[in-house]
């Protein structure tokens, strides 16, 4: 007989705590406390590498530039080009082996502190404070009729939400298109369309996502949300409330005793509530609406701090901890993930090592064969030959095949940095033997000035039937 998962009804108004009621705005409160200060921390440094990347100069050019027009992907003093997207594909899976882990391991703490959803949208809702006061004034404001007071508000607010948007949509496009050249052309209202197009998207997304969208992005929007509760074990750490220990709740003075009230130390304040990002109430149980911010614990300690009582109330804890058990963190699928990852870190560290920093393509010309003036067979290529480094490079072609197959082609090839050369040759059959009517052969790059490993590059030479 399977288990029936027990519901328990909650008044979406009362969760909410605000007069627009179910699906009204969410006004959060002003709070303070270690979690948002571990926020506030990693907010700044997302906040230092994102808008201070892109004005990095490294050997005369922008230090990590997605340079799209010529295909090429430069990372300080690396370059990376489309044969490399390999290496992107590895750290795209490399990053969500990393977020399974940390679900398993602390749920869905990525959201709440790093994600930048949410970075973004805590810096909307500092602007709110900052032109509208805390969350009572806001309230208040929300439910007063417009005068010029209301409207200089929400007009201060709504400039700090676009002046944001635009700076976040500037820095964005600038890891794509060179940002100093990007942003003299904005100043000086001379952009182009597809450069205002790409301005004018990514603000109206930020804009409207960290403005409006808010907690709809994460509850609705997001498959994380929906996905991270199969990861959750017995084991896994998230934000609780200790029912035990807060039954029942109920308001008293401070220094009174509760237990001869027949109450637990929650005194129904709803600041776990009032802070919360997305309007749930964390004494209801684990929600998937909850993006483990930690808002409810610093609320939920500054309060215990004032009435006397232990932190804790509201918690960071496993299922297993709440029951009075332990939690394991040496578990299989904890540990799976971390072997894994682990694994894929080290073959990526390897491959990116190991990269050739050249490159030769080969594409055989549309005709079959040819027979030239002297009665050889002949085939006509088009080698496409990139030097990767960012120096200058002299390198050499040569012809692996069976003997009898010569290759004509100059001897060597000087190579400006990150330069690609097509260059076209042709491989003629001088042997006594008549040759197969196809012949696999490999083109061999090799450099000339340093131990690079030669790069092969496979292809086919074609001959008539010999009857």
């Amino acid at each position: 007989m399977s288990e029936k998962i027990p519901a328990k009804i909650i008044d979406a108004a009362a969760v909410r705590n605000t007069p627009a009621g179910s699906g009204g705005p969410i006004h959060t409160k002003a709070f303070s406390g270690r979690y948002r200060l571990f926020r506030l921390l990693g907010a700044g440094a997302l906040f230092a590498l994102f808008f201070g990347t892109v004005w990095l100069t490294w050997n005369q050019r922008q230090a990590v530039l997605w340079d799209l027009v010529n295909r090429k992907f430069h990372i300080f003093g690396a370059t990376f080009w489309p044969q490399d997207l390999i290496l992107l594909s590895a750290i795209l899976i490399i990053a969500a082996f990393g977020l399974f882990f940390i679900t398993v391991a602390a749920g869905r703490i990525w959201c709440g502190y790093t994600c930048p959803q949410s970075v973004w949208t805590w810096v909307f809702m500092w602007a709110e404070k900052v032109t509208e006061g805390d969350r009572h004034q806001r309230v208040r404001l929300d439910a007063a009729p417009w005068s010029a007071n209301k409207i200089l508000r929400r007009g201060a607010k709504h400039a700090i939400w676009l002046s944001v948007s635009l700076l976040t949509s500037l820095t964005f496009v600038g890891y794509f298109t060179p940002v100093r050249e990007l942003t003299h052309n904005l100043v000086t209202l001379d952009l182009g369309s597809q450069a205002a197009f790409w301005l004018f998207f990514f603000t109206a997304a930020t804009y409207i996502n960290a403005g409006w969208l808010r907690e709809k992005v994460c509850r609705d929007m997001c498959p994380y949300g929906r996905f991270q509760s199969v990861m959750f074990d017995r084991d896994t750490l998230v934000i609780s409330y200790d029912p035990e220990r807060g039954e029942q709740r109920g308001p008293r003075r401070k220094g009174s005793n509760p237990t001869a009230q027949g109450l637990g130390d929650c005194i129904d304040c709803t600041l776990c509530v009032q802070v919360c990002p997305t309007g749930i109430d964390i004494r209801n149980g684990l929600q998937f609406e909850c993006i483990g911010c930690a808002a409810c614990i610093d609320a939920c300690d500054s309060v215990m701090d004032k009435m006397g009582y232990e932190r804790g109330l509201v918690r960071y804890t496993s299922e297993s901890a709440l029951e009075g058990g332990k939690t394991h963190w040496l578990r299989p699928r904890l540990v799976g993930y971390a072997g894994v990852l682990a694994v894929m870190i080290g073959l990526f560290i390897v491959a990116l090592v190991e990269r050739p920093l050249m490159s030769i393509d080969v594409t055989r010309d549309r005709n079959l064969f040819r027979q030239n003036g002297a009665g050889q067979v002949e085939n006509a290529y088009s080698l496409k030959v990139i030097n990767k480094r960012q120096q200058p490079g002299r390198y050499q072609i040569s012809l692996d095949a069976p003997a009898g197959f010569r290759l004509v082609s100059p001897d060597m090839l000087d190579l400006d940095a990150e330069d690609i050369l097509d260059l076209p040759v042709s491989v003629v059959w001088d042997g006594e033997q008549w040759p197969d009517p196809r012949k696999e052969i490999s083109f061999v790059l090799s450099a000339v000035a340093n131990d690079a490993k030669a790069v092969v590059t496979d292809s086919t030479f074609l001959a008539p039937v010999r009857r």
